[in-house]
Protein backbone atom coordinates (compact mmCIF):
# COMPACT_ATOMS: atom_id res chain seq x y z
CA UNK A 1 0.00 0.00 0.00
CA UNK A 2 1.45 3.54 -1.02
CA UNK A 3 0.98 6.59 1.31
CA UNK A 4 -1.03 9.34 0.44
CA UNK A 5 1.52 11.84 -0.34
CA UNK A 6 -1.62 14.69 -0.82
CA UNK A 7 -2.62 14.64 2.54
CA UNK A 8 0.95 14.17 4.10
CA UNK A 9 1.82 17.60 2.07
CA UNK A 10 -1.71 19.09 2.76
CA UNK A 11 -0.57 18.76 6.45
CA UNK A 12 3.07 19.98 5.75
CA UNK A 13 1.90 22.84 4.48
CA UNK A 14 -0.72 23.66 7.02
CA UNK A 15 1.73 23.59 10.39
CA UNK A 16 4.30 24.96 8.62
CA UNK A 17 3.73 27.57 5.56
CA UNK A 18 -0.37 28.02 5.40
CA UNK A 19 0.23 30.28 2.82
CA UNK A 20 1.58 28.39 0.45
CA UNK A 21 -1.09 25.69 0.53
CA UNK A 22 -3.52 28.79 -1.06
CA UNK A 23 -1.67 29.34 -4.01
CA UNK A 24 -3.65 27.20 -7.43
CA UNK A 25 -0.56 26.03 -8.29
CA UNK A 26 0.65 24.31 -5.10
CA UNK A 27 -2.49 22.62 -4.94
CA UNK A 28 -3.01 21.69 -8.33
CA UNK A 29 0.27 19.69 -7.57
CA UNK A 30 -1.17 17.89 -4.70
CA UNK A 31 -3.74 16.50 -6.68
CA UNK A 32 -1.16 15.37 -9.41
CA UNK A 33 1.28 13.02 -7.06
CA UNK A 34 1.25 9.88 -9.07
CA UNK A 35 4.84 8.92 -9.28
CA UNK A 36 8.00 9.15 -7.32
CA UNK A 37 8.83 11.94 -9.78
CA UNK A 38 6.74 14.02 -9.11
CA UNK A 39 6.81 13.85 -5.34
CA UNK A 40 10.37 14.44 -5.23
CA UNK A 41 9.71 17.55 -7.72
CA UNK A 42 6.98 19.37 -5.65
CA UNK A 43 9.23 18.34 -2.39
CA UNK A 44 12.35 20.46 -4.12
CA UNK A 45 9.78 23.21 -5.00
CA UNK A 46 8.16 24.16 -1.39
CA UNK A 47 11.53 23.17 0.85
CA UNK A 48 14.72 24.24 -1.19
CA UNK A 49 17.11 21.39 0.32
CA UNK A 50 20.35 22.61 1.12
CA UNK A 51 23.33 20.37 0.11
CA UNK A 52 23.89 18.33 3.29
CA UNK A 53 20.02 17.29 2.80
CA UNK A 54 20.52 16.83 -1.14
CA UNK A 55 23.01 14.59 -0.10
CA UNK A 56 21.10 12.31 2.38
CA UNK A 57 17.98 12.36 0.43
CA UNK A 58 19.45 10.80 -2.86
CA UNK A 59 21.03 7.90 -0.80
CA UNK A 60 17.46 7.51 0.55
CA UNK A 61 15.47 7.86 -2.81
CA UNK A 62 13.21 5.06 -4.13
CA UNK A 63 11.53 5.21 -7.30
CA UNK A 64 8.51 3.28 -8.66
CA UNK A 65 8.24 1.30 -11.41
CA UNK A 66 6.20 4.23 -13.93
CA UNK A 67 8.94 6.83 -12.92
CA UNK A 68 11.96 3.92 -13.83
CA UNK A 69 9.91 3.47 -17.27
CA UNK A 70 10.38 6.64 -17.88
CA UNK A 71 14.20 7.18 -17.18
CA UNK A 72 14.91 4.42 -19.43
CA UNK A 73 12.89 5.14 -22.19
CA UNK A 74 13.72 8.61 -22.45
CA UNK A 75 17.62 7.50 -22.30
CA UNK A 76 16.55 5.21 -25.31
CA UNK A 77 14.82 8.02 -27.00
CA UNK A 78 17.07 10.59 -26.76
CA UNK A 79 20.26 7.78 -27.20
CA UNK A 80 21.61 9.13 -23.86
CA UNK A 81 24.54 7.19 -22.25
CA UNK A 82 24.09 5.45 -18.68
CA UNK A 83 27.21 7.65 -17.55
CA UNK A 84 25.44 10.67 -18.43
CA UNK A 85 22.17 9.62 -17.01
CA UNK A 86 23.26 8.70 -13.68
CA UNK A 87 25.03 12.24 -13.74
CA UNK A 88 21.86 14.07 -14.60
CA UNK A 89 19.56 12.17 -12.44
CA UNK A 90 22.18 11.78 -9.70
CA UNK A 91 21.51 7.70 -9.81
CA UNK A 92 24.18 5.69 -9.75
CA UNK A 93 25.15 3.52 -13.61
CA UNK A 94 24.90 0.66 -11.49
CA UNK A 95 21.03 1.30 -10.52
CA UNK A 96 19.97 1.95 -14.44
CA UNK A 97 21.66 -0.97 -15.44
CA UNK A 98 19.84 -3.19 -12.92
CA UNK A 99 16.37 -1.51 -14.05
CA UNK A 100 17.33 -2.15 -17.47
CA UNK A 101 17.45 -5.96 -16.82
CA UNK A 102 14.61 -6.02 -14.65
CA UNK A 103 12.48 -3.79 -16.86
CA UNK A 104 13.98 -5.26 -20.34
CA UNK A 105 10.44 -6.83 -21.56
CA UNK A 106 8.34 -4.05 -20.57
CA UNK A 107 10.52 -1.32 -22.29
CA UNK A 108 10.75 -3.15 -25.43
CA UNK A 109 6.91 -3.33 -25.35
CA UNK A 110 6.99 0.84 -24.50
CA UNK A 111 9.11 1.64 -27.28
CA UNK A 112 7.18 -0.24 -30.25
CA UNK A 113 4.00 1.44 -29.48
Amino acid sequence: MRPNYNKIYQDLLKMQYPEKLECPKVREQLTKLDSTEEILKLNEKLFKPTKETAKTNQQLKTYDKKTMLKLLSYQKKHDLSTSFMSRKYKISRTTFSKWKKILEEELSATSKK
